[in-house]
C-alpha cells in the first residue's frame, strides 16, 4: 500500500500584493505554491483562491528497507509589513490507491485537484479509465501520467505530461501495461477556472471580476472507474469476423456464376438458347423479333421512323464485332466531321419518343474507349488524392501520440481499441468491406466483360442491334471508387476531426455522381458526359465543400453564393437532359440575336407548351428534381448546417434516389420486366440501406462540438465487445452499396433479347 499525504491551507487575506507563501520540501522534490492562488483565463482574466489543497507525491518504501517515517518540510513565507492569518492542515490519504471495477468518488476544483495511484493487476494489460459526472460544468480535464514527481495537477500546466483529455460529463481513457515500465500510473483530475474549453460561455470583457474570490464556488463531483480492456484473443476474432463475413460474399458470387454456368450448358445441349442469355452474354447468332407490346406509349412512332433512324446511322457502322480492337488512331470527333451527321442529330434527338437505336449510333469500340477513360482517370486520382491524406492522418495520429493531447481526435472513447500507433484500430479494420467488396464488383464486371467480348467475337455485326449497349468503364471506375471510399474512410477514423472530415466524403460524391452518370448512359450512350468534364465537375464539388467547411459555419455571402450556384447548375443540367444535350440559342444573327432567340425557346417550350410539353415523361422528373434541388438551396440558406460536406452528400444521394425510382417506374411502365437477380439485389439493397442509416444516425461523436460535448456521445461496444455502432454502419454501407451497383449492373437483363429499336428511351 502507497501512502499519501494531501496539505490544505487556507488564507483569509485577499491582498494579491502579498500572498502567502507555501513550500514543501520532500525526500525527492519540491511543491510550492501562494495563497491566494491566482488562475488566468481568456482574456487575461484573473481567478483568485483562497483555500488550496494538494496532494504530495508519495514516495513507494523500498522492498530490501521496508515502511519508514516521511520527513516533510513546509515552510511559509510572506512579505507583508503586517501579520496574516492562516490554516494548515495535514491528512494521510485513505484511499489513494485505485481498485479495478470498484467506483470511487470524490470532489474536486480548481485549487483543490485530485490525483490516484493505479497499479496493472497481473493478468491485465489494457484498462479504460472511465470518469463521470452529473453536472455539466465546471470544464474538467482528466490526465494519466506517469509515476514521476512533480505530478502536474494545476490548470496551467496539467498538459505537460501525459495523455490528458477535456470532459464535462464523461470521459474515457484506454492505458495499455507496456506504456508504463513501472506497470503503475497517475490519474490525474484538474477542473479548469473557466469553461470556454468545454462548450461553455466564453467571458465577454477582460474587466471586472479582477480581485474576486471563487474559494469553493466551482466544484466537482466526480466517480473514476477503472475497468479491464479486451483481450488480445478478441482482436484476432474481430479480425476474422471482418475478412470473414465479407468473404462470403464472394463464395456467394461463385455460387451464383456456377449456376448461371450450368443453366446455359443446359439450354445449350438442349439447342434453346436466345441471342443473350442473362449477363449480357450473345449466345446466338440468328436474331430474334420482339416488340413493344400495343399498349405502350412508345409505339407512337411507326416503324419505318426507327429503321430510317438506323439507316442514316449506317455510315457510322464500324468494323465487324471480330476486329474489336483499342486504336489509339481513332476518336470520337472522327464520326462527327461531316454537316450531315449534325444535322441527323438534331433530327434524331429531337423526336417526341426515342428508342435506344437512336442514341447508340456511334461505333462500339470508341464509345467504350471514351467510358474505359473514366477507370484510368479515377486511378489517377485515387493516387494523387490518397497519398497526402495518408501522409496527413499520419501526422495528425504521430501528434496524438507525442503530446497525449487526446482532445485532436473525436473518437468513440468507451469502444477505442488501440493497435500499434493507432488510438481507433477497430473504426479502421470496419472499412475492410469497401474495399472487399469493391474487387469483388471488379471481378464481376470483369467476369461480364471477357463473357461479352468472347460472344462479340464469335457473331456478326446484325446481332450488335439487341439490348442494352455493353460499356463496363463506368462500372470499372465505380469500383475503384466504392474500393478507395474504404481507404479514404479508414484514413479519416485514424483520427477523425473537423478538418479531414472532407477525406471520408470525397468519393461519396464521386460514388453518387458516376451511379448517376452509368444511369443516364444506359439509355443515352451517345450523349453522356465525357470522363474529364465529369471529374471537372466533381472536383468542382469538392472545392465546394472545402469552401463551405472553412466558410460555411457563419458567413451568410458564402450560403448565397452556392444557393446561386446551386439552382443555376439544376436548371441548366435540366435543359440539357430534356433537350437531349440540342439545346443551343446561337442565331445567324448578331450577338443581340442570342438573347432573341433565348427569348423565343423560352416563350415556346414554357409558355406556349406549358400545359402539354413535348417530352411529358422526362418533364415530371425535372420539374420533382428541380423542386428538391431548389428546398435544399432553401435549407441550406435557412439554417446553414454546420455539416456542409454531409449536407453537399445528401443532395447528390437524394438527386440518386430520385433517378433510380424515375428509371424503375418508367422500365415498369414500358411494360419490361425485372428479372430474379436483380429484383433481389433492389431488395437487398433497401433492406441493408434501411438497417445501416439506422446505425449510422446513432451519433457517438461530432465534431461540429468541443471535445468534451463530443464525448458525451460516447457509448460501449456492441459487436462482439469490439466494433461500435458505427463500425456496424460501416460494415452494412459497404454491403448495401455493392447492392446498390449490383442493382445498376443487372437492372435491364431483361432487355438483352429485345432490339433497340424497340427499347424506349427515358
Amino acid at each position: 500500500q502507497v501512502d499519501a499525504v494531501r496539505v490544505y491551507v487556507n488564507s483569509s487575506s485577499e491582498n494579491l500584493q502579498y500572498p502567502v507563501l507555501f513550500v514543501v520540501r520532500q525526500q525527492k522534490g519540491v511543491l510550492s505554491w501562494q495563497v491566494p492562488l491566482i488562475f488566468r483565463g481568456l482574456y487575461q482574466r484573473t481567478y483568485n483562491y483562497q483555500e488550496v489543497s494538494r496532494t504530495l507525491c508519495p514516495s513507494e518504501p523500498a522492498p530490501e528497507t521496508g515502511p519508514s517515517d516521511q520527513i516533510i518540510f513546509v515552510d511559509v513565507a510572506s512579505m507583508a509589513p503586517f501579520n496574516i492569518a492562516y490554516e494548515l492542515l495535514v491528512t494521510r490519504l485513505e484511499n489513494f490507491q485505485l481498485e479495478t471495477n470498484k467506483p470511487f468518488n470524490f470532489t474536486a476544483s480548481p485549487s483543490q485537484p485530485q490525483y490516484f495511484l493505479y497499479k496493472f493487476p497481473q493478468d491485465v494489460d489494457s484498462v479504460i479509465i472511465k470518469v463521470v459526472s452529473d453536472a455539466v460544468y465546471p470544464c474538467s480535464v482528466v490526465s494519466v501520467q506517469d509515476i514521476v514527481c512533480p505530478v502536474y495537477d494545476l490548470d496551467h500546466n496539467v498538459e505537460f505530461n501525459g495523455v490528458y483529455q477535456s470532459m464535462t460529463k464523461q470521459a474515457a481513457i484506454t492505458v495499455q501495461r507496456k506504456d508504463f515500465p513501472g506497470e503503475q500510473f497517475f490519474v490525474v483530475f484538474v477542473i479548469k477556472p473557466e469553461d470556454y474549453a468545454c462548450g461553455g460561455s466564453v467571458p465577454s470583457s477582460i474587466h471586472g471580476n479582477v480581485n474576486r474570490t471563487w474559494n469553493l464556488q466551482r466544484t466537482k463531483n466526480l466517480q473514476v472507474t477503472i475497468v479491464p480492456s479486451i483481450k488480445r484473443s478478441v482482436y484476432i476474432q474481430a479480425m476474422f469476423f471482418s475478412f470473414l463475413s465479407f468473404l462470403s460474399f464472394y463464395l456467394g458470387s461463385v455460387v451464383v456464376a456456377f449456376v448461371h454456368y450450368i443453366r446455359v450448358r443446359r439450354k445449350a445441349s438442349a439447342g434453346r438458347l436466345s441471342p443473350e442469355d442473362g449477363s449480357g452474354i450473345m449466345t446466338s447468332s440468328h436474331p430474334i423479333t420482339a416488340s413493344t407490346p400495343e399498349g405502350s406509349s412508345y409505339g407512337a412512332i411507326d416503324e419505318s421512323s426507327s429503321s430510317g433512324g438506323r439507316q442514316l446511322s449506317s455510315p457510322e457502322r464500324g468494323p465487324p464485332a471480330g476486329s474489336d480492337t483499342d486504336s489509339s488512331v481513332e476518336e470520337e470527333s472522327d464520326f462527327d466531321t461531316m454537316p450531315e451527321i449534325e444535322s441527323d442529330k438534331n433530327v434524331i434527338r429531337t423526336k417526341v419518343f426515342l428508342y435506344l437505336s437512336d442514341l447508340s449510333r456511334k461505333d462500339r469500340r470508341i464509345v467504350s474507349k471514351k467510358y474505359k477513360i473514366y477507370f484510368w482517370n479515377i486511378i489517377t486520382i485515387a493516387v494523387f488524392y490518397a497519398l497526402p491524406v495518408i501522409q496527413l492522418v499520419i501526422t495528425y495520429q504521430t501528434v496524438v501520440n507525442v503530446t497525449g493531447n487526446q482532445d485532436i481526435c473525436y473518437y468513440n472513447f468507451l469502444c477505442a481499441h488501440p493497435l500499434g500507433v493507432l488510438s481507433a484500430f477497430n473504426n479502421i479494420l470496419s472499412n475492410v468491406g469497401h474495399m472487399l467488396l469493391g474487387f469483388l464488383f471488379l471481378l464481376i464486371v470483369l467476369r461480364r466483360d471477357i463473357l461479352h467480348r468472347r460472344a462479340m467475337e464469335m457473331k456478326d455485326v446484325y446481332t450488335l442491334d439487341y439490348g442494352i449497349p455493353k460499356h463496363f468503364g463506368l462500372f470499372y471506375a465505380m469500383g475503384i471508387a466504392l474500393m478507395m471510399e474504404g481507404v479514404l474512410s479508414a484514413c479519416y477514423h485514424v483520427c477523425p476531426n473537423y478538418s479531414n472530415f472532407q477525406f471520408d466524403t470525397s468519393f461519396m460524391y464521386m460514388i453518387a455522381g458516376l451511379c448517376m452518370l452509368k444511369l443516364y448512359q444506359t439509355r443515352h450512350p451517345d450523349i453522356n458526359a465525357s470522363a474529364y468534364s465529369a471529374y471537372a465537375s466533381f472536383a468542382v464539388v469538392i472545392c465546394l465543400a472545402v469552401l463551405g467547411v472553412v466558410f460555411g459555419k457563419n458567413g451568410m455571402w458564402f450560403w448565397v453564393i452556392f444557393s446561386m450556384i446551386h439552382v443555376l447548375a439544376s436548371l441548366a443540367l435540366s435543359t440539357q437532359i430534356y433537350y437531349m444535350g440540342r439545346f443551343k440559342i446561337e442565331g445567324p444573327d448578331s450577338d443581340l440575336g442570342i438573347f432573341r432567340r433565348a427569348a423565343m425557346v423560352l416563350y415556346t417550350d414554357c409558355i406556349q407548351q406549358c400545359s402539354r410539353p413535348m417530352y411529358m415523361d422526362r418533364m415530371v422528373l425535372l420539374v420533382v428534381g428541380n423542386l428538391v434541388n431548389w428546398s435544399f438551396a432553401i435549407f441550406g440558406l435557412v439554417y446553414r448546417p454546420r455539416d456542409f460536406a454531409s449536407y453537399i452528400l445528401g443532395i447528390f444521394i437524394c438527386n440518386l434516389l430520385l433517378y433510380l425510382a424515375f428509371y424503375i417506374i418508367m422500365k415498369l411502365r414500358s411494360s419490361e420486366k425485372l428479372l430474379p437477380i436483380p429484383m433481389f439485389c433492389i431488395v437487398a439493397t433497401a433492406v441493408v440501406w434501411a438497417a445501416a442509416l439506422y446505425f449510422f444516425f446513432q451519433t457517438l461523436s461530432s465534431w461540429e462540438e468541443t471535445p468534451a460535448e463530443s464525448r458525451e456521445k460516447n457509448r460501449s461496444c456492441i459487436l462482439l465487445g469490439f466494433f461500435d455502432d458505427h463500425d456496424v454502419w460501416h460494415f452494412l454501407s459497404a454491403a448495401a452499396l455493392f447492392f446498390s451497383f449490383l442493382v445498376l449492373l443487372t437492372l435491364d437483363d431483361d432487355l438483352d433479347t429485345v432490339r433497340r429499336d424497340k427499347i424506349p428511351v427515358f
